[in-house]
C-alpha cells in the first residue's frame, strides 16, 4: 500500500488515534516507528485566497514536500500529518500541489491527511477531491464516525482494557451517560465526545490502577457533561416534561445560548402547537395535518401528540408569558420602560415559566 492516507469523519479522538497508529503501521523493517510531524490548515477558514493566506499555504506545502520527499538514511522515517487540509484545496494551484504530494513520498516516510468534518456536514465536501485522489493513489481512506450510544459502551470496555483496568457492572453505561452519549438530537456536537470519554477513563484508570472501576467510582469522579439540545428542550416543553425541560434549559444557558435565541425558538414551537390545537379542536385528524400545514408526516404526528397535552387556554397563557420573557431579556419592561439586562434574572424567569407552564399537572388549565 502506498504510505498515504486520508482519515475523515466526526470523531476527533478516533481520527487522531488512527493517525498515530500509522506511525507504527508504516514502520520500516527495523520496526522503528516513524517520527510524526503535525501541521494544520484549520485557521484558514474565511480568509482571502490572496495575500498572507496564499503565502502560508505555499510555505506549508514547501515544508511538507521537504519532509516527505527526503529519503531516510539512518533510523526511522517521517510521518507528516496534515490536519484540516481543506485550506489547501481552495485555490487550484495549491490543490494541484497537494495532490502531487501523493506521488512524492520517499521510501520510509508517510503522509496522512486528517479531516474532522463540521458538525452538520455529511461528508468531506471539497476535501472529497483529496479523498478520491488518495484512493486512486493506492492509499488508505477511512471514515471514522462519532460513536453511537451502544458503540460508545463497547468502545469504553475495549479502551479500559488497553489502559489496564476493567469496568464493573453499570460503569460503562453510567460513563456513557455522563459524557452525553445518550443524547440523540441532531443539533448536538458529537465530535469531541469520545475525546471527553477517553479523558475521563484515563482519570478513572489512575484512580483504580490495575483494578475494577465501579459504577460508584464513575458517579463520584465523572462530572455530568450532557450537552444541551435546543430540539430536546423544545420537545420537553411541548410534551410538558417539566424536569427534563428545566435541566436542558440550564445546560443551554450555561453553554452560552443567548436568551433571545432560546425564547425565539420557544415562541415558534408554541405558535405551531396553537395552530395544531386549533386544527384538532376543529375535528382535523393528525394525518390530515400533513396536507393542511405542509408538514412531514413524522413532525405532524409529533406535534399532534404534543398539542394533545395542552388546552387552547393553556397555550395562550404560555405564549403570553413568553412575550414577557422576550422583552425582559432585551431590557424592556412590560410597560415599555427600560430595565437592566441581567442573565441571572432571565434564567430564573425562564425556570419560573417552565414551572408555570411545562407541567402536566397544569394540563387542564
Amino acid at each position: 500500500m502506498n504510505p498515504v492516507a486520508y482519515l475523515w469523519g466526526d470523531d476527533a479522538w478516533s481520527i487522531d488515534r488512527a493517525a498515530r497508529d500509522l506511525a507504527h503501521t508504516w514502520a520500516g523493517d527495523d520496526g522503528v516507528a516513524l517520527e510524526t510531524w503535525r501541521t494544520s490548515m484549520d485557521d484558514e477558514a474565511g480568509e482571502s485566497e490572496t495575500g498572507s493566506s496564499g503565502k502560508r499555504r505555499a510555505r506549508l506545502l514547501d515544508e511538507v514536500g521537504l519532509r516527505i520527499a527526503t529519503p531516510t538514511m539512518f533510523g526511522g522515517g517521517t510521518l507528516v500529518v496534515v490536519r484540516q487540509p481543506g485550506g489547501l484545496l481552495r485555490e487550484s494551484a495549491a490543490r494541484d500541489r497537494t495532490i502531487g504530494l501523493l506521488q512524492a513520498v520517499a521510501p520510509g516516510n508517510g503522509l496522512c491527511f486528517a479531516d474532522l468534518i463540521g458538525q452538520d456536514a455529511k461528508g468531506p465536501a471539497a476535501s472529497g477531491i483529496l479523498r478520491d485522489a488518495v484512493a486512486a493513489a493506492g492509499g488508505l481512506v477511512r471514515e471514522l464516525p462519532a460513536l453511537t450510544r451502544d458503540k460508545m459502551e463497547q468502545w469504553l470496555g475495549v479502551r479500559a482494557r488497553e489502559l489496564g483496568v476493567r469496568l464493573g457492572p453499570g460503569a460503562a453505561q453510567t460513563l456513557a451517560q455522563r459524557v452525553g452519549a445518550y443524547v440523540r438530537e441532531g443539533d448536538v456536537d458529537r465530535r469531541r465526545r469520545s475525546e471527553l470519554a477517553n479523558g475521563e477513563l484515563e482519570k478513572l484508570a489512575l484512580y483504580r490502577p490495575d483494578a475494577e472501576i465501579s459504577k460508584e467510582d464513575v458517579e463520584a469522579l465523572v462530572p455530568d457533561a450532557i450537552p444541551g439540545s435546543m430540539w430536546a428542550f423544545l420537545d420537553a416543553v411541548a410534551a410538558r416534561q417539566q424536569a427534563v425541560a428545566s435541566g436542558i434549559a440550564e445546560r443551554l444557558l450555561a453553554a452560552g445560548t443567548p436568551m433571545p435565541v432560546l425564547v425565539g425558538q420557544l415562541h415558534r414551537r408554541l405558535r405551531d402547537l396553537i395552530i395544531v390545537r386549533e386544527h384538532l379542536d376543529a375535528g382535523t385528524r393528525p394525518p390530515e395535518l400533513v396536507r393542511r400545514m405542509r408538514l412531514p408526516p413524522f413532525r405532524a404526528q409529533k406535534l399532534a401528540e404534543q398539542a394533545s397535552t395542552w388546552t387552547a387556554t393553556a397555550l395562550d397563557a404560555a405564549l403570553g408569558d413568553v412575550v414577557g420573557l422576550d422583552l425582559r431579556s432585551k431590557g424592556i419592561s412590560l410597560t415599555g420602560g427600560v430595565v437592566p439586562i441581567d442573565d441571572t434574572i432571565d434564567a430564573l424567569g425562564l425556570q419560573a415559566w417552565i414551572a408555570d407552564h411545562a407541567s402536566r399537572v397544569r394540563s387542564s388549565a
